[in-house]
């Protein structure tokens, strides 16, 4: 199986959306309503998380990779979509998700690391509510200069990644360069992606802190819950990279 599959980072430009909708709605978004839409999102993507862990296929996954991103791209550019591309998101995702797993949970079987998955779903949890805690005690405040840093950040990643990608086209020995190694390089660039990944996540926060004091449309809900969606996805996966790295696998 291509690694390729694993190159994955947050494709929403989520900087600037609300922005993009300053004047007040008269029925706007709400903290208990984005609480709301983001569950029914992660709930969606669980069942077809199980759908895909139980039918794996290299169609299924590389089909869910294309139209996931096509997905979040029109979504990113037209949040106004978002309560029908969010749910549409989700359930693509979840089939990602799903195939994925497995497919790791099969490579790591003969290795100390065969819970791979529980572990990054764990590790994903734990990070999310690190970084809630963090952003809720105002400990860490998102302030301009950080907002910027961040998406400075995980532009670089994305960068990366598509260059790769783009690169293994003309050159498979693309995958083969030491930060995507089992080696201390490639386990210390997934740290770093991990880190800029749990960073996005205030970003998540401030961005839905902001859209409700501002008060804007209520179908920005549905947006705020896909972009967070799509961080703790990203999340996952690099965490379960992580994981294949530091077992001696390659991703």
């Amino acid at each position: 199986m291509k690694n390729n599959i694993f190159r994955t980072s947050n494709p929403t430009m989520r900087e600037g959306v609300f922005d993009a909708h300053e004047q007040a709605s008269a029925n706007p978004m709400t903290l208990t309503g984005t609480i709301g839409k983001s569950f029914i999102l992660i709930v969606l993507t669980m069942a077809t998380a199980v759908i895909g862990w139980m039918n794996p296929s290299m169609p299924l996954l590389y089909g869910s990779v294309i139209a996931g991103f096509i997905v979040a791209v029109a979504t990113a550019f037209k949040p106004n979509w978002s309560p029908f591309t969010a749910p549409l998101y989700a359930l693509i995702e979840g089939l990602f998700v799903g195939v994925v797993s497995v497919v790791v949970t099969a490579m790591l079987a003969k290795t100390a690391f065969a819970n791979a998955v529980p572990i990054a779903v764990m590790g994903t949890l734990i990070t999310f509510a690190i970084m809630l805690g963090l952003y809720a005690t105002r400990i860490v405040r998102v302030t301009e200069t950080l907002r910027g840093v961040i998406v400075g950040a995980t532009m670089a990643v994305f960068a990366t990644y598509a260059i790769s990608w783009l690169a293994s086209i003309f050159w498979s020995g693309v995958w083969d360069m030491p930060i995507y190694g089992s080696g201390w390089a490639g386990i210390a660039f997934s740290v770093i992606v991990i880190a800029i990944a749990a960073m996005n996540l205030l970003l998540d926060f401030d961005l839905i802190e902001r859209g409700v004091q501002n008060k804007l449309p209520k179908y920005m809900e549905w947006y705020a819950g896909f972009a967070l969606l799509v961080t703790l996805v990203w999340l996952y996966i690099e965490i379960l990279r992580l994981i294949m790295k530091i077992a001696g696998g390659r991703n």
